[in-house]
């Protein structure tokens, strides 16, 4: 059990999905009972055991069916009569419920300035795997910026060589100058993801999808971007200023409206 709890605790810093496996519900003789987890990972191996044998396996297959689909189950499996299906003979029924445990969503965050570190910190409270990068080493550690999951030290161009990017990643980019966007963003462009966000002025982005546009980015690609970033909160402090792209990120990837619910 020990095992599979600390298994358990490492989800989120390695950052992959699982099912929880756990015995609810046994009657008659059963390999083990009930309580008995057993953790599944996407890759199919396992941290614990059920009990072995033919209905492990079985759990394993519903669990890895659960991570893909999200869906919660509970299976009662026989171990009577193998001649009719059942994963056993050892006389007895267990019930074993599924329950898969996704992977948090990846949060990147460019630049890790005071605007950077603000939403490090809330984009964490919020559940979010953090990964924060920065071109200058000094704002990419856990001494400056506190709280991340990750820290790449490296260009905002070698990025995307660096880190897995999903349809579920959210890049804020909380940059010092239009200069690092224009070197980047046709990377990023290129990676999937569920969100892009540039902190900027108006004037500042304007001149930055002009020199885009001359590279050769498309404007539909460009669209694609939120920028100014952030919702209209009159924010004010790097912390304000965080809590208005926060909102944004939840506003776009959760399908809401922005707007007030009075």
């Amino acid at each position: 059990m020990s095992e599979v709890l600390s298994a358990l605790a490492e989800l989120p810093i390695i950052g992959t999905a699982a099912a929880l496996c756990t015995i609810i519900r046994t009657k008659g003789s059963t390999p083990r009972k009930e309580g008995c987890k057993m953790l599944v990972y996407t890759s199919g191996s396992i941290v614990g055991t059920i009990g072995g044998g033919e209905v492990e396996g079985r759990v394993i297959k519903e669990a890895l069916d659960s991570i893909q689909t999200g869906e919660r189950k509970i299976r009662t499996y026989d171990l009577i009569n193998p001649e009719k299906g059942d994963p056993g003979i050892c006389g007895g029924t267990l019930e074993v419920f599924i329950d898969p445990l996704t992977q948090p969503e990846d949060l990147i965050v460019v630049g890790g300035g005071h605007v950077g570190k603000a939403v490090v910190y809330l984009a964490k409270w919020l559940g979010f795997r953090v990964i924060l990068s920065d071109d200058r080493e000094e704002f990419c550690s856990s001494a400056y910026v506190p709280g991340a999951d990750e820290y790449v030290h490296c260009s905002l161009e070698d990025l995307s060589s660096k880190i897995e990017f999903s349809p579920e990643t959210v890049i804020i980019m909380a940059t010092r100058n239009n200069h690092v966007d224009v070197r980047g963003l046709p990377e990023l462009l290129a990676a999937p993801s569920a969100y892009i966000g540039v902190i900027s002025s108006r004037r500042r982005w304007k001149l930055t999808v002009e020199q885009l546009l001359e590279t050769g980015i498309k404007k539909k690609d460009l669209d694609r971007i939120h920028a100014p970033i952030g919702l209209d909160l009159k924010a004010e402090t790097p912390e304000e200023i965080a809590l208005s792209i926060m909102a944004e990120v939840l506003q776009v990837i959760r399908g809401g409206s922005g707007k007030g619910l009075s």
